[in-house]
């Protein structure tokens, strides 16, 4: 029997190992976007500013972009088992100590940590999961994983929303304790740990390469958390950070490739699948995360909806994505190439995408965005699972968990790039629209006038006096500039993202000509696949 076999699980170990991996993985990532809602409710009780406040979001993402490269080689370190225990203890124990946070800077101090102790929980959780199947059932493996994966970004608003406005915001942090309790003692109790081999004498860690990829890719947070807020490479800040940034990756790369025992083993990246694999994670994550953050901006600043309200209508795309997910797994069990699955899943996120470019206006109802985002969840279902299993899928050994650990790494600063290119765009495209919409409202025009005039009578009628009537008037009609440029601004996220996905079909497609090559290597790894 090889180590791969060794660790598959079967009847209710391996019911049990999925669940505990798939809650691990649902807390992180739920935890990623739960606080947004509840961030203004932090900035009233703990006295903290907009800016300072927002750190609570930046800390957790730049705690989490720094441990998870590293996942693979402290799972060697320590065993799985006992570093996966230990981050689902570090994760409960910072969610705790953030609830009890009495001041902004305490708690973005617990968001850091929490965020370190979360970020290994997605990766390793992949892996386990992935591990305790048989290869003929890794699609549906990375099926289950994938609800986590997907439903989590879209259940943390309206989870946030409801518990803020029922209760008080630290109830947020406190939720994970009695999960995070649960999943250690199931942990510890039921999950292996493959044997890698001899661990790292303290003498040849690689602490240099430790350094410089916190460096590189807390810089590289920073900038993409923190540039829209302080006016890009206007920002003297931004700047430091953006140059720390990419010269910490490039000797992060250097020291890497020429140390005996990398820390980051980036070889792993010659394999042709890992390398599209990532690059698709990247684009996934900017779709994902890019779209879930823009949906409930739209509605709550130009629909003025609630947070609650917001976030409950993602509910029915990710119920969607659950749905898909066992139908996408037996696809791929069957042969359907994991390329035009993924193909697909972009062709119809793009469809979504136009989709919003079609129905936005300033009164869009509730009704009118269900079937677009029916379709966003079908077409992730469809890109995650496909996705996940070609990244992994020529990988053996050691391999995979690393190859988890760069796909979750894409595609969490996919998902920042996204954040941060869209409040950009949208910035940069209002004030454009604005502009062209400022230059074509001629107050001699007849149809102005009249428009003018009508919201001046309407606002005497309510009593007010004729002059600040006039005032009112003029106010209410740039405000209504205001609104349309936005929603314009919406519109062109909406028509740019339908663009970098449909772009992206043909190149997936072009990877399917190592096909036959895939089935003479499942066959040869169907017995040693796994680590």
């Amino acid at each position: 029997m090889t180590q791969a076999e060794s660790l598959v699980e079967y009847g209710s170990r391996r019911v049990i190992i999925t669940i505990t991996a798939i809650f691990c993985a649902l807390l992180e990532i739920v935890d990623t976007t739960i606080v947004n809602v509840a961030l203004n409710d932090m900035r009233g009780s703990l006295g903290a500013t907009l800016n300072e406040v927002g750190w609570v979001v930046t800390a957790y993402a730049i705690g989490n972009v720094i441990i998870v490269p590293m996942t693979s080689w402290l799972s060697q370190q320590f065993g799985r088992r006992n570093y996966f225990a230990a981050s689902i203890i570090i994760f409960t124990i910072f969610s705790f100590l953030c609830g009890q946070a009495t001041g902004i800077w305490e708690l973005v101090a617990f968001r850091f940590l929490q965020g370190i102790g979360g970020g290994a929980l997605l990766v390793t959780s992949q892996t386990i999961i992935t591990e305790s199947y048989p290869p003929e059932k890794r699609g549906m493996a990375q099926a289950i994983y994938g609800l986590g994966v997907i439903i989590g970004p879209t259940l943390g608003p309206p989870l946030g929303g409801y518990i803020v406005y029922h209760a008080s915001w630290p109830l947020i942090f406190y939720i994970n304790i009695p999960i995070g309790i649960i999943a250690t003692l199931l942990t510890l109790q039921y999950v292996r740990s493959p044997k890698y081999g001899e661990k790292t004498a303290v003498a040849d860690i690689d602490w240099m390469g430790i350094g410089l990829l916190a460096i590189a890719i807390g810089s590289l947070q920073y900038v993409l958390e923190k540039g829209q807020d302080d006016d890009w490479f206007n920002s003297s800040t931004i700047i430091y950070f953006s140059i720390a940034a990419v010269l910490g990756l490039f000797f992060f790369v250097w020291r890497e490739l020429s140390f005996r025992k990398p820390i980051v083993e980036l070889r792993v990246l010659k394999n042709g699948n890992l390398r599209v694999g990532t690059i698709l994670s990247f684009i996934m994550g900017f779709g994902l995360y890019g779209s879930t953050f823009i949906i409930p901006l739209y509605t709550q600043s130009i629909l003025g909806w609630t947070a609650e309200q917001a976030g409950m209508l993602m509910v029915p795309a990710a119920l969607t994505t659950a749905v898909m997910m066992p139908f996408i797994g037996a696809m791929l069990q069957k042969g359907v190439p994991n390329q035009y699955l993924a193909a697909g899943g972009l062709l119809l996120f793009a469809v979504f995408s136009f989709w919003g470019f079609v129905i936005l206006t300033p009164d869009t109802s509730s009704g009118d965005f269900f079937w677009m985002l029916i379709v966003r969840g079908i077409a992730m279902g469809m890109l995650f699972i496909p996705v996940t299993t070609l990244s992994l899928s020529t990988l053996k050994g050691q391999q995979i968990g690393q190859g988890a650990a760069f796909t979750g790494m894409m595609r969490q600063l996919g998902g920042s790039f996204g954040i941060a290119l869209i409040t950009t765009y949208i910035s940069r495209q209002n004030v454009f629209h604005r502009s062209d919409l400022v230059s074509k409202l001629d107050v001699n025009n007849p149809a102005v006038q009249q428009k003018l005039q009508a919201m001046q009578h309407a606002f005497m009628n309510k009593g007010m006096a004729a002059d600040i009537a006039v005032k009112a008037s003029y106010a209410g009609m740039d405000g209504i500039v205001s609104r349309q440029a936005a929603v314009l601004s919406y519109m062109d996220v909406f028509m740019a993202l339908g663009a970098l996905f449909l772009i992206c079909v043909p190149f997936v497609l072009m990877v399917k000509g190592n096909k036959k090559k895939k089935k003479e290597e499942k066959k040869d790894d169907m017995g040693e696949f796994m680590h």
